[in-house]
């Protein structure tokens, strides 16, 4: 990816005479959608771009829910591409207490286990190449865009005291399940702030990652961080052409 600002997708005809659902009656349907702003819902409305947020060490993301998250996302969007935070996974390892090594090992099992149920779920929607729809660390080395805003962020992080506490009171959110009140010390929160911080980049900024005017981050349960970043109270900005939404889905039936 180094040097080429536009990151493969895949480009999905839309569907003449078909309305996009806000409100289906069941997840086969598609997913309930709320825009965090105005300007996600302008972004929505393009339907240039989505990128869906699948998350590792998380049972919501069973092979049936990526699917439907899937074919929702084809049918609205001109290009998609699917985001897995596999290294970062690792911080949340290590500052749940896991030594740094078999965080990294544990880390990389889990996107092993969670891309192949990417891949079966986009196969199961018709796509031909479903790795080219996913992005993950490998597919994101040497991308110099994505470089330079994590390193904006991090910069930010060390230098304005408001930003870093709404990141480490993020890192709270990222740890609520894992790790005891009483041990979530400066440290944990530290690390756990990174891995906020490495997702932060797609959160705000994905068409500059990936070559398009416009995209929408498409999320189950976006933290308070994101959603006071999207109503700018917070020093950092998204891109003009941004949105972000959540998704909701109905109960669906173990499968796996």
């Amino acid at each position: 990816m180094s040097g080429t600002p536009r990151t493969p997708g895949v480009t999905a005809s839309p569907r003449s005479g078909d309305a996009p659902p806000s409100a289906p009656d069941s997840a086969e349907e598609g997913p309930t959608v709320r825009p965090l702003s105005p300007s996600c819902t302008a972004a929505l409305d393009q339907g240039e771009h989505a990128c869906l947020g699948i998350s590792p060490f998380n049972g919501y993301f069973t092979t049936e829910r990526i699917t439907v998250l899937a074919r929702w996302a084809l049918d609205r969007f001109s290009t998609v591409h699917l985001y897995m935070p596999d290294g970062p996974s690792a911080l949340t390892l290590e500052a749940s207490g896991y030594p740094r090594r078999r965080a990294a090992a544990k880390a990389r099992r889990q996107a092993n286990y969670l891309r192949n149920k990417m891949i079966r779920a986009l196969d199961a929607v018709g796509v031909a190449e479903p790795q080219r729809m996913i992005l993950d660390s490998g597919t994101l080395a040497g991308n110099r865009r994505y470089e330079r805003l994590l390193g904006k962020a991090h910069v930010l992080f060390d230098a304005d005291a408001v930003f870093r506490e709404a990141c480490l009171n993020a890192g709270r959110w990222v740890l609520a399940d894992r790790v005891e009140s009483a041990e979530l010390t400066t440290e944990r929160l530290g690390i756990a702030a990174r891995y906020l911080l490495a997702e932060l980049p797609f959160f705000t900024h994905t068409p500059h990652i990936v070559g398009t005017a416009s995209s929408v981050f498409c999320y189950h349960r976006p933290p308070e961080f994101v959603e006071r970043v999207f109503q700018r109270r917070l020093p950092w900005r998204p891109h003009d052409g941004q949105g972000f939404v959540q998704l909701g889905l109905a109960p669906l039936e173990a499968s796996e």
